[in-house]
């Protein structure tokens, strides 16, 4: 049986959001450097809580693999002579590899006879490797905003406290940076706060288990999750799930218990927003709902890192800080209500938008005038852009607020409630509340008209704006979330299949910055802005198993009508399990191969002398009345189907005539058969971007 091994790091409280994703690397870097230093193993297994990071190598090898590789030498023929003996050329190139000339071998290649030199590298002893293999992975760590402490150099999340390292029942010498693992551990901070002795890597979560840690993330977060569900049941109530707020608590605590609070039932007249807001994002809180789904309950769940001992202590602390918490919510909804949303608009003018772009005043107004040029393309009713063009300019009132300044993720949603408070209609309402969604990758898309809308124009004009400026994101670094905005744009655009111009759209929002110098021209900004969204758009098809190949062909024949395009790749992935998808791709390729040499695509029938030039030229036109219909319905995949008709007529057409003819203007005219064809596929989607596997 192979011996386990177990690496834990202990340090100081790591930043909750960014534990999962330690975990996660610390899991993939160790798989790597295994397999590049040659030790086989059964599994990996990681496991983290807020004062450490672990590893868990089940079953290692004692022993490398043995390494063998081998050197290309000179040719046979020239390694050894007619009578079998090596020559100098032999003698020479084993001597420079370290090997007898015995050891070299002969291989066949393509070129002929080659001499190798075979090297054989024995394996060495697995805990004479692991030191400096432990060592480099702990610094292989790709941590953000890490931290430097004491006289060190090295740098890592939070300071390094502890290092356990076993491989067995044998501790592993690793040191870093003066300190030195051993195998002890330390147990909770208040339940068990001296040494844990770890005395084999398999017993690791068993004996933290007994220290007061479940160190086991999964394990942890079905504990919380089971006493949050259970506690908000006894309670008459339900917690609604919750991911992020899940995943952040489970890396605050080792030893997660769980308890109700309650608050004040007279705050149960703000908005629900309002309170669960400061719940969940800042005390990470889970709001308890009514069971009839009719809103919040005067309780809340929350969880220590502890036992239970004192926990009416621990209960009446936190909701003292949420009660604080609550009445300055109250204050601010109150005082918010004093001044009409409107009133608040032409304060706006003191309220930048970006250096550079303006005021929001001014964005305001763009607003405006974009909601009334899309919804004239859109041919929207003339009620939803009256609602979208109001929603426009009440739209940004609540940056105003000291409510949405207080608590800047209630953005929309305070506008929501403000503007009804100032008796504008619940459309206005929701439109100002959808204008910002979706918020994230994942998040709801706006669910009416005047939203949608006005969502299309708050992005584009805030995309326009920054990009033509030169504020694009590079790298992980988005600190406008210009990409998730970008995205949002090409979901609604699908979602509600939505058909126009993206090219214009950009250019009527370029223009609506009047004054403002930016860094790129109009036509550099529109294809700045189209080339954002058009890798927003790959990634959302990629994202939905379409392969890399068959976006590309769509891509390359234009993404200007994002629905469209959204359709056409849809089309084509769906095609390209069809078998008469071969038959369109020949074709096409054959046509698109030739029709390169082609100076236009203008088609003389005339110049069409030989039958099989002139059926093909009536076959396409007859199957392209069909495809012309299917393109008018956006049927792409009849639009596949249909022209895949060609194959025949273009086989005949190539085995009947020579498309190079000597005479130029029959030779120009073929060409130009082929050009008009493959052209004609091409608006759809450029198959010569397809990989045949």
């Amino acid at each position: 049986m192979q011996p386990d091994l177990l690496l834990e790091i202990g340090v100081e409280e790591v930043p909750a959001r960014l534990a999962p994703q330690l975990l996660s690397e610390l899991k993939r870097r160790a798989a790597e450097q295994l397999d590049q230093a040659r030790l086989d193993y059964q599994g990996i297994q990681v496991y983290g809580a807020p004062r450490r990071l672990a590893l868990l190598v089940t079953g290692l090898a004692q022993e490398q693999r043995e390494a063998v590789e081998e050197v290309k030498g000179p040719p046979k023929k020239a390694a050894f002579g007619p009578d079998g003996e090596p020559t100098k050329a032999a003698l020479g190139f084993a001597r420079s590899q370290g090997v007898e000339v015995k050891d070299l071998v002969v291989k066949e290649l393509p070129g002929g006879s080659y001499v190798f030199a075979r090297k054989v590298f024995a394996g060495q002893r697995t805990m004479s490797i692991l030191p400096q293999l432990l060592g480099e992975l702990i610094l292989s760590l790709n941590v953000a905003h890490p931290m430097r402490w004491g006289d060190h150099d090295l740098k890592f999340i939070r300071p390094i406290r502890w290092l356990v390292a076993l491989y067995g029942e044998d501790v592993i010498p690793v040191t870093l940076n003066g300190l030195c693992a051993s195998n002890q551990s330390y147990g909770h901070r208040v339940l068990h706060p001296g040494p844990v002795t770890i005395t084999l890597p398999r017993l690791y979560v068993e004996e933290m288990r007994k220290a007061g840690v479940v160190v086991d993330p999964d394990e942890r977060r079905q504990l919380i999750w089971d006493q949050v569900e259970e506690l908000a049941r006894d309670h008459g109530g339900r917690v609604e799930p919750d991911q992020d707020l899940l995943e952040e608590v489970n890396f605050l605590a080792e030893h997660p218990s769980a308890f109700v609070g309650s608050f004040d039932e007279e705050f149960l007249s703000l908005p629900p927003e309002v309170l669960t807001t400061p719940m969940r994002d800042h005390q990470r809180y889970f709001p308890i709902w009514r069971q009839d789904g009719a809103g919040l309950l005067p309780l809340f769940v929350a969880v220590r890192d502890g036992g239970r001992d004192f926990m009416e202590v621990v209960r009446q602390g936190n909701e003292k800080v949420l009660r604080a918490r609550l009445a300055d919510a109250r204050f601010f909804y109150q005082e918010d209500l004093a001044s009409p949303l409107g009133s608040r608009v032409e304060d706006l003018k003191g309220v930048v938008f970006q250096e550079g772009l303006g005021n929001m005043y001014q964005k305001t107004l763009r607003l405006g005038q974009l909601v009334l040029y899309l919804g004239r393309i859109l041919e929207a009713s003339a009620k939803d852009v009256a609602v979208a063009e109001r929603a426009a300019y009440l739209a940004k009132a609540d940056l105003l607020t000291q409510m949405v300044y207080e608590f800047p993720e209630l953005q929309g949603i305070m506008g929501d409630y403000y503007a009804r408070a100032a008796g504008e209609s619940p459309a206005v309402g929701t439109a100002i509340r959808e204008h910002l969604l979706p918020r994230s990758a994942e998040d709801a898309l706006p669910a009416t008209w005047p939203g949608a809308i006005l969502s299309l124009v708050d992005k584009i004009d805030s995309l326009v704006g920054f990009l033509a400026l030169g504020l694009s994101p590079s790298g992980s670094q988005d600190p406008y979330a210009l990409r998730r905005q970008g995205l949002g744009v090409c979901r609604i655009l699908v979602a509600r299949d939505l058909h126009l111009s993206l090219s214009d759209l950009i250019q009527e929002a370029y223009d609506l910055y009047a004054g403002v110098a930016f860094k790129l021209d109009r036509q550099q900004a529109v294809g700045e802005v189209m080339g954002f969204l058009q890798q927003r758009l790959e990634g959302m098809m990629e994202g939905q198993g379409i392969r890399y190949d068959l976006v590309n062909a769509v891509m390359a024949a234009g993404c200007d009508d994002v629905a469209a395009a959204w359709d056409r790749a849809q089309a084509l992935a769906s095609f390209r399990g069809d078998p008469r998808f071969g038959a369109l791709l020949t074709a096409y390729t054959r046509a698109a191969n030739l029709a390169t040499h082609a100076r236009h695509d203008h088609v003389r029938p005339e110049l069409l002398v030989e039958p099989v030039e002139q059926r093909l030229w009536e076959q396409f036109q007859a199957i392209r009345s069909q495809a012309d219909s299917k393109l008018r319905q956006r049927d792409y995949l009849g639009f596949f189907i249909a022209m895949s008709g060609l194959k025949e007529a273009i086989d005949a057409f190539f085995d009947g005539v020579l498309v190079m003819a000597e005479d130029e203007s029959i030779r120009a005219n073929r060409l130009a058969l082929l050009r008009r064809i493959a052209g004609y596929i091409g608006q759809v989607a450029d198959l010569s971007q397809v990989v045949v596997a």
